[in-house]
């Protein structure tokens, strides 16, 4: 059978039914609110948990809880929603989110401060959940484009929120009313989610589940071999685990058991201990598969990307003498050309007739040298250049990464696998302001030529492993 991934270019969004199509920018809008009242928030917790009297010490040690939460819990609560179904745990991540927001608008201790970030930091995964789900609505050849225009509207949202929340610093008590209005704008998207014809979906992904059967062939337009959420092929070990027992012979899903991922596998009203197991049974699944390579390759350019970051600000004002208005000009630019660049993401993996493997390579050699580049240069211009490219090279390459990691983990753990990818890049933001402290000591242009190595790291990677990711691909092609 011919590789349906050279032979016929990837369905747009307007292809899809009209119900999913509007369900799924519903979900757009949640990502929007989402980062939207999040960043409201976030240039200002160092200066008020300051304002409560900590020391530095203290500061650094209380703005680190959340990242240590979110290390141990994206899996857990990605892992959790594969298991309870979407709905369920987007909607407690969100309820769960305002809760912490209300009582951060709260907090006129250090104590009360730390109280409200645990909510956050363990349950603050709307949008992994929210990115599992549309894995969930759309075919392997449709994700990017879908997961291009997501990421674009959530950060439109994380470009637009510390305007809004500036705004309102400047008036008496501004971050007590940013906490309050950032847990409204959740407690608004609990009611969104809350809202959406969710038996709708369900019935509509099990229409079109039946419509590509096997048995009774395979009759819809987005029929194709690589489409995880509800494909007929053939399965990896991953996903035949993760349907509810061990793969069958040669891989695939036992007898009597449907391949197809469900919506839940317990309710939410079940028996904790029921739920853990579930979710344990998955982290170890997921753990034990070889996607290792992958895992890396997302670490390695998630430090090299936040080291090219690090002391931007300081090393424009050392290095060419920049104002800090002026960095914030920069920074506020190549943010907004990232926002855009969610929507190259579907012409271009049409380009590459969904390769995204060579996709990803490509991206990462240009972010590799777009860092060395940046760490070369001898003005202010080329500056402006690399950044221009730096921020469609990163939004491209986050699209691709998550995507492999789908495809080649299945749908069935779509959750646990968008939150140990979440999990991963968490650790990378422990690891690189430590990096970038040790690098800077050497030069302001330390912190991105490590990035640099680290990039190289990753491609030397990726032309190590690309070529056996395309031998099992073309073993499964054959099985079919």
């Amino acid at each position: 059978m011919t590789d349906q991934r050279w032979s016929s270019s990837p369905p747009r969004l307007p292809q899809l039914r009209g119900g999913r199509r509007r369900f799924i920018r519903c979900i757009y809008v949640v990502g929007f609110m989402d980062l939207f009242g999040v960043s409201m928030i976030i240039p200002l917790l160092s200066h008020h948990v300051k304002a409560l009297g900590a020391t530095p010490t203290v500061a650094g040690i209380v703005g680190s809880t959340y990242g240590i939460l979110q290390l141990f819990s994206s899996t857990l609560v990605g892992s959790w929603s594969d298991v309870v179904g979407r709905q369920d745990s987007l909607l407690t991540c969100l309820l769960l989110s305002a809760l912490g927001y209300g009582l951060l608008g709260m907090s006129s201790s250090i104590a009360l401060f730390v109280l409200a970030r645990i909510p956050v930091g363990l349950f603050k995964h709307s949008l992994s959940i929210c990115r599992a789900l549309l894995s969930d609505l759309v075919s392997e050849s449709e994700r990017p484009l879908v997961m291009g225009h997501f990421n674009a509207a959530s950060s439109v949202g994380f470009i637009l929120g510390p305007v809004v929340g500036g705004y309102l610093t400047e008036h008496e008590g501004g971050f007590y009313t940013s906490s309050f209005m950032c847990a409204a704008i959740f407690l608004v998207n609990a009611g969104l989610v809350w809202m959406l014809p969710w038996s709708e979906m369900l019935a509509d992904r099990r229409q079109t589940n039946r419509s590509n059967d096997p048995g009774k062939g395979c009759h819809d337009n987005h029929c194709s071999r690589a489409v995880q959420n509800g494909s007929h092929g053939p399965r990896p070990a991953l996903a035949a685990a993760d349907a509810g027992g061990a793969p069958g012979p040669g891989g695939g899903a036992p007898p009597g058991r449907s391949r197809r991922p469900a919506w839940r596998e317990v309710s939410l009203l079940q028996p904790a201990w029921r739920q853990l197991s579930s979710v344990s049974s998955k982290i170890r699944t997921v753990a034990s598969s070889d996607m290792w390579d992958l895992f890396l390759v997302r670490l390695l350019m998630a430090v090299a990307i936040m080291l090219y970051y690090s002391n931007f600000s300081l090393a424009m004002e050392e290095r060419f003498a920049l104002r800090p208005k002026a960095t914030g000009y920069l920074i506020s630019y190549s943010s907004t050309l990232g926002a855009l660049a969610g929507f190259l993401v579907g012409p271009v993996t049409q380009l590459y007739r969904s390769n995204m493997a060579a996709l990803l390579l490509h991206s990462t050699v240009l972010t590799c040298s777009l860092i060395l580049l940046y760490a070369a240069a001898p003005s202010v211009w080329q500056v402006l250049l690399t950044s221009t490219f730096f921020a469609i090279s990163t939004s491209i390459g986050r699209t691709c990464i998550t995507d492999l990691e789908l495809q080649r983990g299945g749908a069935q753990a779509s959750g646990t696998l968008i939150g140990a990818g979440q999990s991963v890049t968490a650790v990378g933001r422990v690891l690189a302001p430590l990096l970038s402290g040790l690098a800077q000591e050497f030069s302001p242009c330390g912190p991105p030529s490590l990035g640099v190595l680290l990039a190289l790291a990753a491609v030397a990677l990726l032309l190590l492993r690309i070529p056996k990711w395309d031998r099992r691909e073309a073993s499964k092609v054959a099985k079919l």
